[in-house]
């Protein structure tokens, strides 16, 4: 009687793609992409160009519990209105303190003048920094 030994293994291309793909995820360790360095001077060194790091780095504290509950109802209103336009939907509320910002880009002067409204019934009208800006459509 005699044996016979069955090898299973992988077939050869199968072994070469796994070797080309370790190399490839080798030679990726190490790469910097995006941030190269952060000296001590408050400069961001991005893809070899200096950005300051004010927008990162903030002395101010984190919003509060109150301020962003002042945003949510923000956002809620606004949101649910359907008359307003996606952009107008996804404009940036922000709450500092108690002062609202809106920023980002309306269709047009009525969708500014319904989002400034909704915001001044939520907060008063004196709390609000209006900062958007109106893009018909081109």
């Amino acid at each position: 009687m005699t044996s016979s030994v069955v090898r299973i293994g992988w077939p050869g291309w199968v072994a070469k793609d796994l070797l080309l793909f370790a190399v490839l995820a080798l030679s990726f360790i190490g790469t910097p992409w995006s941030i190269t360095s952060i000296p001590n001077d408050g400069t961001l060194q991005v893809d070899g160009q200096a950005d300051s790091l004010e927008a990162a780095q903030s002395d101010q504290p984190a919003q509060s519990d109150k301020d962003r509950e002042v945003t949510r109802k923000i956002r809620r209103a606004i949101v649910t209105d359907k008359s307003l336009s996606t952009y107008a939907h996804n404009i940036t509320i922000t709450t500092r303190d108690g002062m609202v910002t809106l920023k980002g880009e309306v269709r047009s002067a009525e969708e500014k003048s319904s989002i400034n409204g909704t915001a001044k019934k939520i907060v008063g009208p004196d709390k609000i920094k209006d900062e958007l800006t109106v893009r018909t459509r081109d």
